[in-house]
Order: structure tokens, then sequence, then C-alpha cells
């Protein structure tokens, strides 16, 4: 599966606007960690992109979250991918991250909600945004309240301190802040 083949995909089974600005920067967070860390980025980056495909059917039963993903998913994407996937929700499904996807999966999975929300609120939104700005949300717990601080921290499982990660986000969320309507 390409790119292309991944948004249409994601687009087809999430139809909530703001979700799927959630998956295009996942993806894109996911990008910007594989080119850091040295990994295949096109297959870091559709995962990103397709972590949630199941969110709206299984908004109501988050124990289900990933898993009716990496069900339509089995013949497309490799079970590196596929585990990632089921790992981004390890507090509901029990399967543990393990390795650098995973971890980044779950990192950018929690900080792409913050550096969106923390972007909407600057004038010039992404530009002129630095690590600095993210790490004052990140501080803020009453701030993007549903943006898990401790998930935000699996960077670190990647050898990333915090303002290195927050410039991955940021530097990565530019590339596509047209279609995030920043």
């Amino acid at each position: 599966m390409n790119k292309q083949e991944a948004i249409s995909l994601m687009k087809e089974k999430v139809t909530e606007e703001n979700l799927q600005k959630h998956c295009l920067a996942v993806g894109a967070i996911m990008r910007g960690l594989a080119n850091e860390l040295g990994e295949d980025s096109e297959v870091w980056e559709i995962c990103g992109l397709l972590h949630d495909l199941d969110f709206e059917e299984t908004k109501d039963n988050p124990k289900q979250h990933s898993l009716k993903t990496t069900e339509m998913l089995a013949e497309k994407l490799d079970e590196p991918s596929l585990h990632a996937i089921r790992a981004h929700n390890f507090e509901h499904t029990g399967v543990l991250p393990e390795g650098k996807m995973d971890n980044a999966l779950i990192s950018a999975d929690a900080v792409s909600g913050l550096g969106i929300a923390t972007a909407l609120l600057r004038p010039t939104h992404l530009e002129g945004m630095t690590p600095k700005s993210l790490k004052k949300s990140f501080k803020k717990k009453d701030f993007a309240r549903k943006c898990s601080r401790e998930n935000i921290m699996y960077c670190e499982k990647l050898g990333l301190e915090s303002g290195k990660f927050f410039e991955i986000t940021i530097e990565s969320l530019k590339t596509i802040a047209g279609e995030l309507g920043l």
C-alpha cells in the first residue's frame, strides 16, 4: 500500500473531519520520527495514517479499538505496522509496545493533539512555533486534557528527549499545515 492508497482508505473509513486531520498529523509525525531514527518513513507514515480506521466504529468500545483496524489491514500492512497499531491502544488491548514503531506511534498519537491545539491558539499557527511553546502547553495539565502526557513521553523510549521530539512534531506538522488548516 502506498501513501495515496492509505489516505484514500483513511478518508473512506474515517468520516469526521477532525479525526481525518488527526490521522494526517500522526502520519506526518511518524514520517518525521522515521527520518530522525533512520527507519522507513513511508511505512511509518502509512502506519500513522491508518492507526485509527476503526475509531468511529469502536469509540464506545475501547477494547475493540485498533483490533478491528488490524483485521481490516491484515493483508495490506506488515506485521510490525499491525503490532504498532494494536499497541497504540495498549491500555485497552493488552498488546504491549515492544519496538521503535510501537513507541513512536504511541507518542505521535498523543502529541498530535497537543501540537494542533497549541498551533490553533497562536495567531501565526505553526509559523514561528518553537519546542518551548509546546513544552509550555505540555506543562498545562488542563490544556488539551485528552492528550496523555505519559504517552507523549514514550518519545524517551526512542532515545529522544522532549525538546527534540517537540521540534520533530512541529516540523512534521508544518509539512501538512494546509491540510490541517494551520
